[in-house]
């Protein structure tokens, strides 16, 4: 289970962390304490500890490095549509 929890975690996290235009997926907070609850269940190996300590040294890494050029120049996320203004009736002659 914590072999799978530790290989889960290390495929997603930057993928996640970059998201898409609407930003970040899951913020760097929530995989720092899926890593740090690995870590307090005690129940981990020397090799599956390092790697959870390579993936939080890799995630303070991403949550440090500015966006890609392409996501600091995308457009900011757009609220809902507003209602046009209404219609003007033309009478007919």
């Amino acid at each position: 289970m914590i072999d799978h929890d530790i290989a889960h975690i290390a495929r997603v996290m930057h993928v996640s962390l970059r998201g898409d235009f609407g930003g970040p997926i899951l913020p760097a907070t929530y995989w720092r304490k899926r890593l740090t609850a690995l870590v307090d269940s005690g129940q981990l190996s020397t090799a599956q500890l390092d790697k959870v300590d390579s993936l939080l040294l890799q995630l303070d890494r991403l949550a440090s490095t500015p966006l890609p050029e392409w996501e600091r120049f995308a457009p900011a996320p757009t609220s809902r549509f507003e209602r046009a203004a209404p219609v003007k009736k033309v009478k007919s002659a």
